[in-house]
């Protein structure tokens, strides 16, 4: 098979942190982290794939968005949550810490031998962060499936733009997580195997 290019991420723009001042209502069934009047999603707020934590101490996360409402007060989590009401004096805050990709076919989906991928990563200079590729030997991974490769992470130093690895392996499926955001955009991922 011949070699495959993909952008796994086009633009990525931090968030601020979101204060619910009448706090946060985690549903463990449902795995919802709900507001009742302070928009949580949508524009300039998160989106799916985007990392979160909080300022709970039942439900500090991290959590990765997996849904949000179409009222944007609240986003369903792939991680589990505990049942939690809010207590009516404490606001509740949602801190961006980045986010992670949509899985992406990597050699081992296609049983190559050589194993061998590339990826390279754009960033604006003001990103604060790292961003590692991460993979997966599970045919349908969850949260738990994922693994960092080695020798992939790019911790920002302000003055780099682009950085690109190799590395060999016969993952099954391939992603990028970015952790620590804190300023900053991604201007877009570059993957090929």
């Amino acid at each position: 098979m011949a070699q495959s290019s993909t952008t796994i991420s086009s633009q990525k723009d931090f968030v601020s942190a979101t204060t619910v001042t009448e706090g946060l209502t985690y549903t463990a069934s449902s795995k919802r982290i709900s507001a009742t009047s302070t928009t949580v999603s949508g524009s300039g707020k998160l989106a799916v794939r985007d990392t979160f934590t909080t300022n709970s101490a039942i439900n500090p996360g991290p959590f990765t968005v997996t849904t949000v409402a179409s009222d944007n007060l609240s986003v369903t989590v792939e991680e589990t949550v505990a049942d939690e009401s809010p207590d009516g004096s404490t606001a509740s805050t949602m801190t961006y810490t980045g986010f992670v990709t949509d899985k992406h076919q990597g050699d081992g989906y296609y049983s190559q031998a050589d194993g061998v991928h590339t990826v390279a990563y754009h960033v604006l200079a003001t990103l604060t962060g790292s961003i590692k590729m991460q993979g997966s030997l599970a045919t349908t991974p969850t949260e738990a499936d994922w693994f960092d490769i080695a020798d992939t992470t790019f911790t920002t130093d302000q003055s780099t733009t682009i950085f690109s690895a190799n590395f060999t392996g016969n993952f099954v499926w391939v992603r990028v997580k970015t952790t620590g955001v804190t300023a900053g955009s991604v201007m877009k991922i570059l993957y090929n195997h």
